[in-house]
């Protein structure tokens, strides 16, 4: 292929000739013509070079010297069209039989180069496209070198190529493209050339320019005569491989063109809307694989065939899907990312309540503007219409519950309602758009949008798991790693463990907090305005993200903050009832877990004062489940029964978010408003509560349900029933009450035994009978008195005789 004895000498100057033995072997080109008349083209012939010589122990592609040549227009079409660059004959000779020659370009890109005498020296001709494929400017400098596509092995041959192909210019027709007459004039056109995954080119058939894009190629040996099971496919820019006439080729629109192309009886036409080279690491998604992989195939699945063949099997592509789930867990994400994967469109964006407007009728007319473009291209192409997109984001705005009065008592939010089903699953019905919908209120839409036909795919994006939650750190902190600004301490899969119920978003809030600690340690002491020197060392270190991790907090999951205080000073085992009571908690923990009882409700009940907040607190702590939720009655200050019927249901409804869910109802009879003068009660929100514990959660989402409560009869009488109970006693015994004072750590050996004296002797017993709260208290009170026993026996003999 190359003359290395007059090779890319300086400005056309030939070395100095060197002894044939210092030369390596003559880079040679493959054959023109794979099959004549006479005798088919066999994979098994050896190829043959340029100069007749076989192309083993040819030199690597870097083994030639390399120049710089500036880029320079082509000297005509036939350049433009062939996909071919000129060079000067003086600066690179032409092979010994005239034919092209393989040049690499900037290291990375291969073409096909043809040596002209005219050509002026110092220059290299390359179109367009080719230069928008290696990102040249015609002020740029290249570095060009010899190619040999034999040194990368035996697998230099394209068994197959997927090309995306659409109009280049203005000129266009809709007659539609022949796949098998289009791959006849490609093969024509660039035999022998080298492609590469993402290589531009422009070819001139039947007088109208069209853009032809490489998306993946397959490489194959052909001296081996391997199957076509061992070939492989590649999308890396670095997997290349020569054309020949057996190379399969396989079109695809360019669905920013409205391009048509039709299959034969050999190939089905390949208008598919998943790209080719469609990668779902390039999404920058995390933790969704399987949500994903479930909208592909419901949503997508059957588009992928060829037009038709849905009618065929008697069933219609999926129009509609709705995403919803907890804020922050990557719904808008996913919408916005799948226009990467389709070979679609553009897809159209709106925001809810930018629907809405205030001139009658204006609503109902931008909802059937979003679906314009696609009844026209209905009407003209039928099945060979390409797929229209429309992203719709906070979906409940706009479609809430028809007759719920949304759009201020004018009707306007039915309108649009009404509009949108028409449009999705009407008379005239389009089977070329797909809906997006998203919400974090699935409850409030409209039960018709959601039935099969309109929004009929239905997937909840839920919190991610610690799997998921590692990948999502990753792709955060992807350019920390790129630049070498983590820190090398930095543990990704413990901060996966440390962000349980963490969302995608709150995770790109504590990367963010953590990247404000770092560059904090470079901020000169004194000003927040002026920089250190040392910021060019800067590390987001593990301790960034534990502190950040105090700063930053879930929406969803574990109340730590309330349960905490529940247990403040923690469990104190003054009674062997106390570790029992943690026990039998551990093992409906257990229950739960394993799914043997996917919905549990247990009343820990006793006097006032036992502790049975604490021990309900500590058995959810010691569950380490993801979603914990202490409700208390003083969380429902102010609040009417309706609006207590609502927060309890959204508590619910936020339990079943999680994999795991615990929640903690501390003080029912309160939050039922009982009190027993009357007695009186709120029936609505008793019987809100009744339903709400008796309703099973989603499959896979087991909940445990803690209630505490002093009036066990009250409830008993009320029909609140639970599965089963946990009885928390006082302290009862002398030795109880000794273990502590003990405990405290407030009280000597002869303290404890004076006071307890002194008690048994006031009350005229031995037993206590008071609660453990009251006990403490007691304590908390001597230790403000120099005679700390005799206080503590003062005050305990009075809530003894309290009773």
């Amino acid at each position: 292929m190359f003359n290395r004895d007059n090779l890319f000498g300086s400005r056309g100057q030939q070395p100095s000739p060197q002894p044939p033995s210092s030369r390596g072997p003559v880079p040679q080109q493959p054959p023109r013509d794979y099959r004549s008349p006479q005798q088919p083209a066999s994979y098994s012939q050896e190829p043959k070079g340029y100069g007749g010589g076989s192309m083993r122990g040819a030199p690597p592609p870097s083994g030639g010297r390399s120049m710089q040549l500036r880029p320079a227009k082509s000297p005509d079409n036939s350049f433009t069209f062939g996909n071919i660059c000129a060079v000067s004959a003086q600066d690179i000779p032409p092979s010994h039989d005239g034919q092209d020659v393989y040049l690499l370009i900037n290291g990375h890109f291969v073409l096909s180069a043809r040596p002209l005498p005219q050509f002026p020296r110092g220059h290299i001709s390359l179109s367009d496209a080719q230069r928008t494929w290696m990102q040249v400017a015609l002020t740029d400098v290249v570095e060009v070198q010899p190619y040999d596509p034999f040194s990368q092995g035996a697998q230099s041959y394209l068994g197959s190529m997927d090309v995306e192909v659409g109009f280049a210019g203005k000129k266009s027709t809709e007659a539609p493209y022949d796949q098998d007459e289009l791959g006849r004039a490609f093969a024509n056109n660039f035999r022998h050339q080298i492609f590469a995954p993402g290589q531009q080119l422009l070819m001139d058939f039947k007088s109208i320019p069209l853009r032809m894009t490489v998306r993946t190629v397959e490489l194959v040996d052909i001296s081996s005569l391997k199957s076509a099971s061992d070939a492989a496919q590649h999308t890396s820019p670095q997997a290349r491989g020569i054309l020949t006439p057996e190379t399969a080729l396989n079109y695809f629109k360019d669905a920013r063109t409205p391009i048509n192309l039709k299959g034969s009886n050999r190939r089905p036409a390949a208008n598919s809307v998943v790209r080719p080279d469609f990668k779902f690491e390039d999404m920058g998604i995390g933790g969704l694989d399987k949500e994903f992989s479930d909208i592909f195939r419901r949503a997508f699945a059957s588009r992928i065939f060829p037009p038709g063949l849905a009618e065929k099997i008697g069933i219609q592509h999926v129009r509609g899907i709705l995403l919803y789930g907890p804020p922050g867990t990557g719904k808008t994400l996913i919408a916005r990312q799948i226009g990467k994967m389709l070979n679609a469109r553009e897809p159209k964006v709106i925001n809810g309540p930018e629907v809405l407007n205030k001139f009658v009728g204006q609503s109902e007319e931008n909802i059937r503007k979003l679906f314009a473009d696609a009844e026209q291209e209905q009407r003209e192409k039928g099945d060979e219409s390409g797929l229209h997109i429309i992203i719709f984001d906070e979906l409940d705005a706009v479609c809430k519950q028809r007759g719920s009065g949304a759009g201020g008592g004018t009707g306007v939010g039915d309108s649009v309602v009404n509009q949108l089903l028409t449009k999705l699953d009407g008379v005239d019905q389009l089977n070329n758009i797909l809906l997006i919908g998203m919400t974090n209120r699935k409850d409030m839409i409209d039960e018709a949008l959601l039935r099969s036909g309109r929004l009929e795919v239905h997937m909840e994006i839920s919190l991610p798991d610690e799997a998921g939650r590692a990948q999502i750190i990753k792709i955060h902190t992807n350019k920390m790693l790129e630049n070498n600004i983590m820190g090398g301490d930095v543990n990704v899969q413990e901060l996966a463990r440390l962000t349980r119920n963490f969302s995608g978003a709150e995770i790109n809030g504590l990367v963010k907090s953590a990247s404000s600690f770092a560059m904090q340690r470079h901020i000169k002491v004194g000003t927040v305005a002026a920089i250190d020197d040392s910021i060019k060392d800067m590390k987001v270190e593990m301790q960034d993200f534990l502190r950040a991790l105090d700063e930053v907090k879930p929406l969803f999951g574990v109340s730590e903050e309330d349960l905490q205080r529940a247990v403040e000073g923690g469990i104190i085992p003054f009674s062997p009832h106390i570790e029992k009571i943690l026990a039998i908690g551990g093992d409906f923990i257990k229950q739960v877990k394993s799914n043997t009882t996917p919905l549990l409700s247990v009343l820990v009940h006793g006097p006032r004062g036992a502790g049975k907040t604490a021990l309900a607190a500590r058995i959810a702590i010691n569950s380490e489940f993801p979603f914990i939720k202490l409700v208390r009655p003083v969380d429902m200050i102010g609040m009417n029964e309706m609006q207590k019927i609502q927060y309890l249901q959204k508590v619910f409804t936020d339990a079943y978010k999680s994999p795991l869910n615990i929640l903690v109802l501390d003080d029912i009879d309160l939050i039922i408003d009982w009190v027993p003068i009357g007695p009186r009660f709120s029936s609505s929100v008793l019987a809100a509560i009744k339903g709400l514990m008796k309703n099973k959660p989603p499959s896979g989402r087991p909940l445990l349900i803690i209630g505490t409560t002093s009036e066990k009869t009250v409830l008993q009488q009320l029909q609140l029933d639970f599965k089963a109970q946990i009885a928390v006693p006082n302290v009862n015994t002398q030795r109880e009450l000794a273990n502590i004072m003990e405990h405290s750590g407030e009280f000597s050996e002869a303290d404890i035994r004076s006071a307890i004296g002194a008690i048994e002797e006031t009350t005229g017993g031995k037993e206590i009978g008071v609660g453990v709260q009251r006990v403490l208290l007691g304590i908390q009170t001597a230790m403000q008195d120099r005679d700390r026993a005799t206080r503590f026996a003062e005050v305990m003999s009075d809530a003894i005789a309290e009773g």
